[in-house]
């Protein structure tokens, strides 16, 4: 049985995230769709990320068994033709070993958030950024950021309904850049915390604020206590830009 990994993009805002839900509409159920109109099949596309409902893609990767060989752009091509007009596109398939596993064989996430930071409301970027209208110190934000770089007790950024094993994660990269009214937040990790990546921006937003300084960030990190967290930042802002293998 042939596996196929997929790279694949996404707008999230009509979905209640990738994980299949009964009665709603998902991107792991559309790609199951696209794939029973495509080959008559019923499969199960395995992702490396559960992306939470709003969460956007312009990376994810999945993988999928199917009963017999199609060339990889057959099946790219039909997906795109099957999953019209959802927005959703499979960039690219190629078949992979079967010892392949999109979550499992993942070396690191990466994932962007990004702030529009200006006064007027969003046009273009609606649903796909978080507007603040009061100016965010950026540099400030990012000296912040490397406080929580390193293997640490992520508890202060964890949700509550969180199902990992442990609150202890690795953070690799914590970057903050500004261009124009754009302020990029940029994080990789082999894998975090549900809502760990919110949870990290939005008392972000504290500092570039001026509410908190990089010592109030690193002393709510080390509380390992989630009342300590700032707000979370909404969905609308956060891609999975990428997945290493």
């Amino acid at each position: 049985m042939p596996r196929y990994k997929l790279t694949i993009e996404y707008d999230g805002t009509p979905y209640a995230g990738w994980q299949i839900q009964a009665d709603q509409e998902t991107v792991q159920g559309a790609l199951a769709q696209a794939f029973r109109r495509f080959c008559g099949e019923e499969v199960h596309v395995a992702g490396a990320g559960r992306t939470d409902a709003g969460v956007h893609a312009t990376g994810q990767v999945a993988h999928v068994d199917l009963s017999r060989h199609w060339r990889s752009d057959t099946v790219r091509d039909a997906m795109t033709a099957q999953l019209r007009p959802h927005p959703i596109a499979v960039l690219s398939a190629e078949e992979v070993p079967a010892s392949f596993d999109a979550r499992f064989s993942a070396t690191k996430r990466h994932y962007l958030y990004r702030i529009v930071n200006r006064r007027p409301d969003l046009a273009l970027d609606r649903d796909r950024a978080w507007r603040i209208p009061q100016r965010l110190d950026a540099q400030a934000m990012h000296v912040a950021a490397q406080r929580l770089l390193g293997k640490h007790d992520f508890s202060t950024f964890r949700a509550a309904e969180c199902q990992a094993a442990s609150p202890l994660k690795t953070l690799d990269q914590l970057d903050v850049s500004r261009s124009g009214d754009e302020i990029r937040i940029v994080t990789s990790a082999r894998s975090f915390l549900h809502h760990q990546v919110r949870s990290m921006v939005g008392s972000l937003m504290r500092v570039g604020e001026g509410r908190w300084s990089a010592d109030d960030l690193e002393s709510a990190l080390k509380a390992a206590d989630r009342t300590r967290c700032g707000p979370m930042a909404p969905a609308a802002g956060l891609y999975l830009a990428a997945v290493s293998y």
